[in-house]
């Protein structure tokens, strides 16, 4: 028979369980226990549906409380010094790592004021994992305290009666990721692999006494670019890794893209087995199986561990059969491409979806019977109702009328140069806006999202109900733009936003508004932490059948004399952020909704909205993974999609774009001739990455607080920050702001630290 197995499966729960006990922690509301128990059911339910589903190869530690990459770092004690001083329980020293914390003094504990680690997207996905951060001082140990999570998951699941297979990061991947400290920028995290590998090993070993047999290390950065250096680490690497009675065996998986590149560094490993992506790079399929030997298994990834949309179990059954002519049916594992983390939990969990849409979707638990259905079809088992039925959805997706609009295709073709250019270069448009605007110098604003409270949330399940009438939601809508706004003029901010009140997303707001979208009630997909997404899905041609933000934000216009800036999220980043089609490329479906922006953003300025912020946070991490022409095509799509949208406008409207939690390029960025941009920087603490930027010709504003944490920056760190930036950075063209919107804060932190953030522009403003 021909196994099945996954790499991994979402953690949230079906409902979003997690988000609500660790949250609910967070805010006091319940104990440790609480939270600890919460995850244990949450893994113990995942483990049984994984085994009810007929999988054979069930993983374990797959799990985490915030993010896999920073429990290693628990686990390793990679922890930086900022974090120890305090006496602080283990999953709070995990907390604080991936949020930061701020907590006041009382009787009994001693006041805490720390910042996050740096959070970045994990490869060209959407999910963020929190860098790890070395130093000289790192000193690798397990960390007892803190407890062996690998080990214990996997006995939790042993106490169930389920064997599991425990998943790790493997040891190149996790230093190649991480990044040196603030106090060690002279470190290459690489070259601690001498002292890391020891302890990696024991714990291996103590999986192994566990009764853990058979390990999957994830060495993800296989399909980058990687320096000669890194490369040559492997075989040393897996050589101590292998072998020894007391370490269980390894199965080496890598996933997102081509490993073909770096296949020299470990064709002659001695694991038990690969595990390559073959839906992202199916033609790498004769070079990889080239490496193993006559005994090595070959995990393919033939099920999409990234995209929600049925597997066609006859393109997929085939490609397993060419892997079993070569190898037997003994050595192929059928599997999904990688982890199902980054898809939503069960489709049945939808009842409002059309049942002709739907019938297209497969969700990470129907994901599970895909893998054993093809498992079975090629061992040779009876499966041809599964196989009917499939073949049935996958006509149904070809041939129907709702993927294909030829208005919009018509229009597609009528994109050219001057489509995507602005009327006058750069320098001619400022002046224009100085006139216009009349600024201070450094400008304030934030980048669009002020607090989602309770009250907002209310309202709008209730107009969604049908509660509450579009008139009564209306009027509430407003109230809270007029809240916000006035809030912004009393804290002197210059450049204001109404603050999205309306909206539920910043993807999932347009989606619901553009043709050629459908969306989920229950789709839930983890971003990182607490933050969970509901990614829309784009099924068919992409167009805008009437505008989507020019009432809320002329309404936002009447009540100030600010300038008011109208947001947009970016062609890409609602890609990006979406379930894209697979059926048509990324360049058409980003065209596509550049063009509905560029509506949008014509219909703004018509309104009086000149000044106009399109996000484009997602530019950076749609990039291809290795250099080479799918990267250079890449970009100029990329950008064009984004200048179709806000090239048609005057020289004196103003438009924006944000980018958050990747390592950006500035020439990326440039490509879009934006007039302002902003970046998020505050967790930034590299100097060379200021002097990147110090050259880029427009504006820019480094963010200057992580929004992502509940602490509050006080004045004279902004200052301080500030301070660091114009050693580097022109004063006539630098804005003050935000990392990233508000949504997630409450409106305490966010109306101090926005207070000592303009009191910070204020300063500088005399001084210079």
């Amino acid at each position: 028979m021909v196994q099945s197995s996954i790499l991994g499966f979402p953690r949230i729960g079906g409902q979003r369980e997690l988000k609500k006990v660790t949250e609910s922690y967070w805010q006091g509301k319940v104990s440790v226990e609480d939270l600890l128990a919460k995850g244990k059911e949450l893994r113990a339910h995942n483990w049984k549906l994984q085994q009810a589903a007929g999988v054979d190869i069930i993983p374990s530690n797959d799990f985490s409380y915030y993010d896999q990459v920073l429990d290693l770092s628990l686990l390793f004690n990679v922890i930086p010094d900022r974090y120890t001083k305090f006496d602080l329980a283990p999953i709070d020293v995990l907390f604080a790592m991936g949020r930061g914390l701020q907590r006041k003094a009382t009787e009994t504990t001693a006041a805490v004021d720390v910042t996050a680690l740096e959070m970045v997207k994990w490869f060209d996905s959407n999910y963020h994992y929190v860098r790890p951060t070395f130093s000289h001082s790192t000193e690798f140990k397990l960390n007892q305290e803190a407890g062996l999570k690998p080990v214990n998951e996997f006995l939790e699941a042993k106490e169930l009666g389920i064997s599991t297979r425990p998943v790790v990061l493997g040891p190149i991947s996790y230093l190649f990721l991480g990044k040196a400290d603030k106090d060690s920028l002279d470190l290459d995290p690489i070259s601690l692999l001498d002292k890391f590998l020891p302890v990696y090993k024991s714990l291996l070993a103590e999986l192994k006494k566990a009764g853990a047999n058979q390990v999957q290390i994830d060495e993800p950065i296989l399909v980058l670019d990687l320096p000669e250096s890194v490369q040559s680490k492997y075989k040393a690497t897996f050589d101590a890794l292998v072998g020894d009675e007391s370490l269980p065996e390894i199965v080496l998986t890598t996933y997102f893209g081509d490993v073909r590149a770096n296949l020299s560094a470990i064709k002659d490993l001695s694991v038990a087995g690969f595990h390559f992506d073959f839906v992202r790079v199916p033609e790498q399929f004769d070079d990889v199986a080239a490496i193993l030997n006559d005994k090595q298994t070959l995990s393919v990834g033939i099920v999409d561990g990234r995209n929600i949309w049925k597997t066609d179990f006859s393109k997929a059954s085939n490609f397993v059969n060419k892997a079993i002519e070569k190898l037997g049916k003994e050595r192929v594992i059928v599997s999904t491409s990688s982890s199902l983390l980054h898809t939503p939990v069960d489709l049945n969990n939808e009842k409002k979806l059309d049942a002709t849409i739907k019938d297209w979707f497969s969700f990470a638990t129907q994901k599970l019977d895909e893998v054993v259905t093809i498992a079975k079809n090629v061992s040779g088992e009876d499966v041809a109702a599964l196989l009917a039925a499939n073949a049935a959805s996958i006509k149904s997706r070809k041939e129907s009328s709702i993927t294909t609009n030829p208005k919009v295709q018509e229009r597609l073709a009528t994109i050219d140069e001057s489509l995507s250019t602005r009327k006058v270069p750069f320098d001619d448009r400022l002046a224009a806006q100085k006139d216009k605007y009349n600024l201070p110098l450094f400008p304030t604003t934030t980048i669009g999202s002020f607090p989602q409270t309770k009250d907002i949330r209310i309202n709008r399940n209730k107009f969604a109900k049908g509660e509450l009438s579009a008139e009564d939601y209306e009027k509430f809508i407003e109230k809270e733009i007029e809240t916000v706004v006035r809030f912004q003029e009393e804290i002197g901010l210059d450049v204001l936003v109404h603050g999205e009140p309306e909206r539920n997303d910043m993807v999932q707001y347009f989606g619901e508004q553009l043709e050629g979208y459908a969306f989920t009630t229950g789709g839930w997909v983890q971003s990182y932490g607490s933050r969970y997404v509901r990614p829309p899905i784009v099924v068919g041609d992409v167009s805008r059948p009437k505008a989507m933000t020019v009432k809320e934000s002329v309404y936002a216009q009447s009540i100030t004399d600010k300038p008011m800036k109208g947001m947009l999220t970016g062609p890409v980043t609602c890609l990006r952020w979406s379930f894209p089609r697979d059926d048509v490329s990324q360049k058409v479906q980003a065209l596509q909704l550049g063009l509905a922006l560029r509506d949008e953003v014509q219909d703004l300025e018509k309104a009086g909205i000149t000044v106009i912020q399109v996000d484009e946070p997602a530019i950076r991490e749609g990039l291809p993974l290795r250099a080479g022409k799918e990267r250079s095509d890449y970009l100029n799509w990329a950008a064009q999609s984004f200048r179709v949208a806000t090239s048609g406008v005057e020289n004196s409207t103003q438009i924006h774009s944000h980018f958050c939690y990747s390592d950006l390029d500035p020439n990326h960025i440039k490509a879009l001739d934006a007039d302002v941009v902003s970046i998020e920087f505050s967790k930034k603490d590299d100097p060379n990455y200021i002097q990147e930027f110090s050259n880029y010709p427009n504006h820019i504003g480094l963010g200057l607080f992580d929004i992502h944490s509940p602490r509050i920056p006080s004045k004279e760190e902004f200052i301080t920050r500030i301070e660091e930036i114009l050693k580097v950075y022109p004063a006539n063209k630098f804005w003050v702001n935000p990392d990233c919107g508000l949504k997630t804060r409450g409106w305490t932190e966010v109306r101090e630290s926005l207070t000592n953030m303009v009191e910070a522009a204020k300063h500088f403003r005399g001084k210079y």
